[in-house]
Protein backbone atom coordinates (compact mmCIF):
# COMPACT_ATOMS: atom_id res chain seq x y z
CA UNK A 1 0.00 0.00 0.00
CA UNK A 2 1.23 3.49 -0.60
CA UNK A 3 1.26 5.92 2.25
CA UNK A 4 1.02 9.74 1.80
CA UNK A 5 1.76 12.48 4.71
CA UNK A 6 0.33 16.02 4.83
CA UNK A 7 0.32 18.51 7.36
CA UNK A 8 3.57 19.44 8.10
CA UNK A 9 4.75 23.19 8.54
CA UNK A 10 6.30 25.79 10.09
CA UNK A 11 4.80 27.08 13.55
CA UNK A 12 5.84 28.93 16.72
CA UNK A 13 6.60 27.20 19.77
CA UNK A 14 3.42 26.17 21.57
CA UNK A 15 1.38 25.95 18.51
CA UNK A 16 -0.44 22.81 17.08
CA UNK A 17 -0.71 20.65 13.88
CA UNK A 18 -2.50 17.66 12.79
CA UNK A 19 -0.47 15.20 10.45
CA UNK A 20 -2.35 13.27 8.37
CA UNK A 21 -1.46 9.94 6.55
CA UNK A 22 -3.58 8.68 3.51
CA UNK A 23 -2.87 5.06 2.91
CA UNK A 24 -4.37 3.59 -0.69
CA UNK A 25 -5.95 0.48 1.25
CA UNK A 26 -5.52 -1.62 4.14
CA UNK A 27 -4.45 -4.84 3.43
CA UNK A 28 -5.03 -6.56 6.70
CA UNK A 29 -7.66 -6.17 8.98
CA UNK A 30 -4.93 -6.66 11.78
CA UNK A 31 -1.89 -3.82 11.52
CA UNK A 32 0.44 -1.52 13.36
CA UNK A 33 0.14 2.12 12.19
CA UNK A 34 3.23 4.01 13.29
CA UNK A 35 4.70 7.64 13.05
CA UNK A 36 7.90 8.12 13.52
CA UNK A 37 10.17 10.87 12.72
CA UNK A 38 13.66 11.81 12.14
CA UNK A 39 15.37 15.16 13.02
CA UNK A 40 18.75 16.26 11.56
CA UNK A 41 21.75 14.47 13.45
CA UNK A 42 19.30 12.14 15.13
CA UNK A 43 18.24 8.89 15.01
CA UNK A 44 14.96 8.05 13.91
CA UNK A 45 12.57 7.96 16.87
CA UNK A 46 8.94 5.79 16.98
CA UNK A 47 6.59 8.39 18.01
CA UNK A 48 3.15 6.71 18.64
CA UNK A 49 1.58 3.48 17.24
CA UNK A 50 -1.54 2.64 16.99
CA UNK A 51 -3.12 -1.29 16.43
CA UNK A 52 -6.10 -2.69 14.56
CA UNK A 53 -8.12 -2.67 17.67
CA UNK A 54 -7.48 0.58 19.12
CA UNK A 55 -4.39 0.68 21.64
CA UNK A 56 -2.17 3.05 21.51
CA UNK A 57 1.48 4.02 22.79
CA UNK A 58 3.59 7.22 22.88
CA UNK A 59 7.13 7.98 23.30
CA UNK A 60 8.19 9.88 26.65
CA UNK A 61 8.88 12.94 24.82
CA UNK A 62 5.16 13.28 23.16
CA UNK A 63 3.08 12.16 26.15
CA UNK A 64 0.30 13.93 26.80
CA UNK A 65 1.18 16.59 23.87
CA UNK A 66 0.52 14.00 20.92
CA UNK A 67 -2.43 11.72 20.43
CA UNK A 68 -2.50 9.46 17.14
CA UNK A 69 -5.90 8.33 16.05
CA UNK A 70 -7.24 7.26 12.83
CA UNK A 71 -10.31 6.98 10.52
CA UNK A 72 -10.51 3.36 9.44
CA UNK A 73 -13.50 4.52 6.73
CA UNK A 74 -10.92 6.71 5.12
CA UNK A 75 -8.18 4.95 5.11
CA UNK A 76 -6.65 7.87 7.17
CA UNK A 77 -4.01 7.91 9.92
CA UNK A 78 -3.73 11.12 11.91
CA UNK A 79 -1.15 12.94 14.29
CA UNK A 80 -2.22 15.44 16.27
CA UNK A 81 0.56 17.56 17.93
CA UNK A 82 -0.25 19.88 20.58
CA UNK A 83 1.91 22.60 22.51
CA UNK A 84 4.80 21.49 20.01
CA UNK A 85 8.56 22.74 21.21
CA UNK A 86 11.39 22.98 18.99
CA UNK A 87 12.74 19.86 20.02
CA UNK A 88 9.69 18.71 17.69
CA UNK A 89 11.13 20.02 14.50
CA UNK A 90 11.90 16.62 12.56
CA UNK A 91 10.85 14.74 9.21
CA UNK A 92 7.98 12.79 10.45
CA UNK A 93 7.02 9.63 8.44
CA UNK A 94 4.29 7.57 9.01
CA UNK A 95 4.44 3.36 8.54
CA UNK A 96 2.41 0.30 8.56
CA UNK A 97 2.77 -3.22 9.49
CA UNK A 98 0.43 -5.17 8.20
CA UNK A 99 -0.29 -8.66 10.00
CA UNK A 100 0.44 -9.08 13.65
CA UNK A 101 4.01 -9.62 14.85
CA UNK A 102 3.54 -9.80 18.73
CA UNK A 103 3.75 -5.78 19.10
CA UNK A 104 2.93 -2.43 18.19
CA UNK A 105 5.24 -0.12 19.74
CA UNK A 106 8.42 1.72 19.91
CA UNK A 107 10.34 -1.75 19.01
CA UNK A 108 8.84 -1.47 15.30
CA UNK A 109 11.85 -1.11 13.15
CA UNK A 110 12.04 0.22 9.27
CA UNK A 111 13.28 -2.61 7.54
CA UNK A 112 12.77 -5.17 9.58
CA UNK A 113 9.01 -4.64 11.08
CA UNK A 114 7.08 -2.42 8.61
CA UNK A 115 5.97 -2.48 5.56
CA UNK A 116 5.27 0.89 4.30
CA UNK A 117 6.21 4.06 4.81
CA UNK A 118 5.52 7.33 3.26
CA UNK A 119 8.06 9.77 2.15
CA UNK A 120 7.29 12.09 5.24
CA UNK A 121 6.58 16.14 6.10
CA UNK A 122 8.45 18.03 7.79
CA UNK A 123 7.20 20.11 11.05
CA UNK A 124 9.58 22.70 12.15
CA UNK A 125 9.07 24.54 15.50
CA UNK A 126 10.30 28.14 16.08
CA UNK A 127 10.97 29.26 19.42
Amino acid sequence: AQLRESGGASVQAGGSLRLSCAASRYTSSTYCMVWLRQAPGKEREVVATIESDGPTTYADSVKGRFAISQDEGANTLYLQMNELKSEDTAMYYCAARWGWIGFCDRRMTPGRDLNDWGQGTQVTVSS
